[in-house]
């Protein structure tokens, strides 16, 4: 299973990418508070969690920003406790490695000025010149050459098991390439593509799934395993 091209401007990690050419990490939906809101005990993804996976990432790649595509926050009406020690953890994270944090508000960040100072901007062009974050619950209003998203928490069921995965559509939307990011949480489930179309999606930037190309992380290789475009291997999943 092998990428599109041999020469893709990216670098997916776990559950996040790297953009070299802008010196740019990008992570999409961490849902702080998920677990409080929800009522889970001792949830998997919050605070402590989130922040060791992103440490990890930021050793990894050394970037320069760190760009949230949305869904930084959970809940919509109120902040949930224990979400400011978690939301502080993290942009110490981000500081420690000598990095800036922007965020590109979600449809759930609707309490985000209320606990986040930080940069926070709808559309956030990376410094490539090429490259727009955005959550991608709305159409985007910058154009671009690629839009890197998350909102539909993308998963795919393999051998009876769902596992988080990216979906990168070249030209798929308005010419534009675009590359959904899988929930950074490990408390979201997903939803699972293999029987999704175009229209089952929530961002509007998926408009031609059958043309995205469904890759899935290797814990045990570090690498990122690439299957053919979904419309070609359904019937294999």
């Amino acid at each position: 299973m092998t990428p599109p091209t041999v020469d893709l401007p990216f670098s997916l990690e776990e559950r996040a990418v790297s953009v070299p050419d802008a010196d740019a990490l990008i992570l999409a939906d961490v849902h702080l508070g998920r677990g409080v809101a929800s009522n889970v005990d001792a949830p998997v993804g919050d605070g402590a969690d989130v922040r060791t996976r992103l440490e990890t990432l930021l050793e990894r790649t050394e970037p320069e920003t760190v760009v949230v595509a949305g869904d930084l926050l959970h809940s919509f009406d109120y902040v949930p406790r224990g979400v400011e020690a978690d939301l502080s953890a993290l942009e110490s994270a981000v500081a420690d490695a000598d990095a800036s944090l922007v965020v590109t508000p979600g449809n759930h960040d609707t309490m985000l000025a209320e606990v986040f100072d930080g940069e926070s901007i709808p559309e956030y062009r990376l410094a490539d010149g090429e490259t727009v974050v955005c959550h991608g619950h709305e159409p985007p209003e910058t154009d671009a050459a690629r839009y890197v998203v998350g909102h539909d928490h993308p998963a795919i069921s393999l051998e009876g098991r769902k596992r988080p995965c990216f979906l990168y559509g070249p030209a798929v939307y308005e010419g534009s390439d675009v590359l959904v990011l899988p929930a950074f949480t490990r408390a979201a489930a997903g939803a699972a593509v293999n029987r999704m179309r175009s229209r089952d999606f929530q961002s509007p930037l998926v408009t031609d799934v059958d043309a995205c190309y469904p890759v899935v992380w290797d814990d045990a290789k570090r690498e990122p395993l690439w299957f053919p475009p979904l419309g070609e291997c359904r019937k294999l999943l």
